[in-house]
């Protein structure tokens, strides 16, 4: 009986010392995330709860005299048909540049990938660089490059492709179409890299035994690489429509959102409100409402695909 007793004991000890030890993993862990939690709490929490305060205030954010409004500044977005044209513009240069960083990202990566591939980390390196560049730089650069008297429109002639310099920026027909086809070249290594550690992640022996089985290379990819690739492709998926909805700095530096509206997107829609004297005093409350009607969007779509990808690997089981 008191050997019973006595073994009760020492193992209430040892569950004990676990917990304990536990609890002090866990208080460790907190401390070392309180900084960037106490970061993120001022240059994003914080910030993110103004903005719904500063969204029922009519106020410039030069002077005191602010007023409250209520909703008056959200009925106002939804009756601005220039918002409306931002906001088409965001999602036509989503349906633009996703699928490019996707698919065409994942083929590069798919021949990157290939075992014993000469020069395959120099090419990698070339197609990531545009990445660690600055954006507004880019930019800048892109308006000389793509300009009417630019390098493009200059080869384009030698190669009797066409007979007059085309407008690349300056003519709405293809203002978009330029930025879009830049931001995908500037983009499309940190994609390449997310599907590299995808791929990296799947092991070589399914690829060896499809080959004993008889498979070819589509076969290996379509039946072996893209069901296992789906879940970090969701992930990728969703990153990039984010972040297309952001674009702001490239558009900024290029078009300012012109020529005639034509690459305005919420993004530059805001900051001409906020920050800018174009359209008279600036309105910090306006474009308060305006940026929280988009978040909520873009909200909504993560949550729709949060759904229907649950359900397309529950349809996969």
């Amino acid at each position: 009986m008191k050997n019973n007793i006595s073994t009760l004991s020492e193992s209430r000890l040892t569950v004990n010392r676990k917990q304990k030890s536990k609890w002090k993993n866990e208080a460790w862990c907190w401390v070392f995330l309180f900084p960037t939690l106490a970061l993120f709490a001022m240059f994003q929490g914080w910030p993110i709860v103004a903005s719904w305060y500063y969204a029922t205030l009519d106020w410039s954010g030069l002077t005191s005299d602010a007023k409250y409004v209520g909703v008056q500044n959200f009925i106002k977005v939804a009756q601005d048909p220039y918002f409306w044209n931002a906001f088409k513009n965001s999602f036509k240069f989503m349906a633009g540049t996703v699928p490019f960083h996707l698919i065409l990202a994942l083929i590069i990566a798919v021949i990157l990938h290939r075992p014993g591939l000469k020069a395959a980390n120099l090419f990698r390196t070339f197609i990531f660089l545009p990445v660690i560049t600055t954006t507004s730089i880019v930019g800048i650069i892109m308006v000389f490059i793509w300009g009417s008297d630019g390098a493009v429109n200059g080869a384009l002639i030698n190669l009797g492709l066409i007979d007059q310099p085309i407008n690349w920026l300056g003519d709405a027909s293809w203002s978009m179409f330029t930025v879009i086809l830049i931001s995908v070249w500037k983009n499309l290594g940190i994609n390449l890299i997310y599907w590299l550690a995808g791929l990296q992640s799947i092991s070589q022996d399914l690829y060896e035994a499809a080959e004993v089985d008889g498979a070819t290379g589509i076969k290996k990819f379509t039946h072996i690489t893209v069901p296992l690739l789906i879940p970090i492709g969701t992930i990728i998926l969703l990153l990039n429509v984010v972040n297309s909805l952001k674009a702001f700095d490239l558009i900024k530096t290029m078009t300012n959102g012109g020529p005639f509206f034509a690459t305005d997107v919420v993004s530059t829609y805001i900051y001409r409100y906020a920050f800018t004297s174009e359209m008279g005093l600036p309105q910090l409350g306006y474009a308060s409402a305006a940026g929280l009607f988009f978040a909520v969007t873009i909200c909504l779509l993560a949550i729709i695909q949060s759904v229907v990808t649950k359900r397309i690997k529950g349809g996969s089981k």
